[in-house]
């Protein structure tokens, strides 16, 4: 049964209340890589002929505002969530600030959810900054108006704590990633020969198990890639209340079926991010013959359907 929008209070039960409406698990990432924004944009804001450093940053500022602007409302049918990787904003100083914040004013007003990837995380009063900058509605840093924020677990549950204060916010933990490195670290077997991932997983789930909303699922999910679908699998089997952040999917390799071992047998429990394959679609190969880059935002649309379309057919209760 559809979770009644009215009644919402956690960031989970309102993000699972959008995946029923939609019947849609896809999370758009807002990662403007200065490298592939079009080149029409950037001619038109004059970013190349920037008198100094300060107003090329201004200039840039304004391209990506109106290159998200664009994308999200373009793939506001499709998706529940966007995802601003915070690294692309911050390297503009003050500018990129700027434009994050205007994204998420262009986001909400489209009715999707905005979640932070900037993975922060701390102890004691640093944590609350953090926890507060990002994730409090009133925020002096402005930011505040976000949903979500990925977040690092290595320091344990009093870094975690603060990121858990706000009802209405949710907070992703990072626990098997996508990157191929990963392993290395998260991979090591414990003294009783269980996955350090399985156990950091576990938890999670200990540590979110008192922030659980209507649906059964807890407002701290975990990031958990696509690309090692045997342990997503194994994860959503043991970890029953925690909802998932999936990235991996296109760019990084991931594909549908990937993602399958993700969701519960109601097809929920995850959300999946692309990000490159979707907002710089016109630039595949197989997509480019249908898209000019003046077209990027149709692109975008087209790209986020077929995505959507793709993962219902493996997730239960997903349709077309």
């Amino acid at each position: 049964m559809m979770i009644e929008v009215m009644r919402l209070k956690f960031f989970i039960d309102k993000l699972i209340a959008e995946i029923e409406k939609k019947n849609s698990v896809v999370c758009v990432g807002l990662d403007p890589h200065l490298d592939r924004l079009p080149d029409f944009l950037l001619e038109k804001y004059q970013v190349n002929s920037a008198p100094d450093r300060s107003e090329k940053t201004a200039r840039l500022r304004d391209v990506i505002i109106e290159f998200n602007s664009e994308i999200i409302a373009a793939v506001a049918k499709t998706a529940v969530i966007v995802k601003p990787q915070l690294a692309l904003y911050e390297q503009l100083g003050l500018a990129g600030i700027e434009a994050l914040k205007q994204t998420i004013d262009i986001a909400q007003k489209e009715g999707l959810l905005v979640l932070f990837d900037g993975k922060r995380n701390d102890i004691g009063s640093s944590a609350r900054g953090y926890a507060d900058a990002y994730l409090k509605t009133d925020s002096l840093s402005g930011l505040g108006k976000a949903d979500a924020l990925t977040i690092n677990p290595f320091l344990g549950q009093e870094g975690i704590a603060p990121f858990l204060n706000y009802p209405d916010k949710g907070a992703f933990a990072l626990v098997r990633t996508s990157n191929p490195g990963a392993g290395a670290l998260q991979d090591l077997l414990l003294a009783d020969d269980t996955p350090f991932y399985l156990k950091l997983g576990s938890l999670i789930a200990e540590w979110g198990s008192e922030y659980q909303g209507e649906s059964g699922y807890s407002n701290l999910g975990a990031v958990v890639g696509a690309t090692r679908p045997e342990e997503l699998a194994h994860l959503r089997a043991q970890l029953e209340s925690t909802f998932f952040l999936i990235p991996g999917y296109g760019a990084q390799g991931g594909g549908a079926a990937e993602t399958a071992g993700g969701f519960d047998e109601r097809g929920l429990g995850g959300i999946v991010n692309a990000a490159r394959s979707i907002i710089f679609a016109w630039q595949r190969p197989e997509i480019a013959e249908k898209f000019s880059t003046a077209n990027y935002a149709e692109a975008a649309e087209f790209a986020a359907r077929q995505m959507k379309e793709e993962i219902n057919e493996v997730r239960v209760g997903g349709k077309k």
